[in-house]
């Protein structure tokens, strides 16, 4: 109660908000990659952590208000996670001059594919909704 009376502990609390919840981020992934070793899972940490949180989120065990200012900083800095992707790709000139095309083909090819299946599931995804919706309004009429 007194810390919500008091705006100059909340002021303080705000600006270790963000570093605490990418504390928490970046525990959970050690938790996960930890999780993996010992389950021998073959999916990377990464998606392993992003799953825990989405299953705690969901529980209700970590409230969506903890990760909410961690992941928004992280979101709006994700151009900074690229850069060394971007320093890779230019060390490798040359077989961008020789291999660049079929590279390009290949991103676009998988780009359509990915397109074309979101598309289907989403299709598919409402059609069902209509069914379900046909089938409810079916046995009161």
């Amino acid at each position: 109660m007194t810390l919500a009376l008091n705006p100059q502990r909340t002021g303080k609390l705000k600006r270790l908000q963000v570093p605490l919840q990418v504390v928490l981020y970046v525990g959970l992934f050690v938790f996960s990659e930890q999780l993996v070793v010992w389950l021998h899972s073959p999916l990377p940490a990464n998606i392993v952590g992003m799953l825990l949180l989405l299953l705690l989120i969901m529980s209700r065990v970590i409230p969506l208000n903890w990760v909410k200012a961690g992941s928004k900083w992280l979101l709006a800095e994700m151009l900074l996670f690229f850069v060394p992707a971007v320093v890779a790709v230019v060390n490798y000139s040359q077989l961008l001059r020789v291999e660049g095309w079929r590279i390009c083909l290949v991103i676009a090819i998988s780009t359509v594919m990915v397109l074309a299946a979101t598309a289907l599931v989403v299709d598919r995804v409402y059609r069902f909704e209509i069914w379900l919706e046909k089938r409810k309004q079916a046995p009161n009429e």
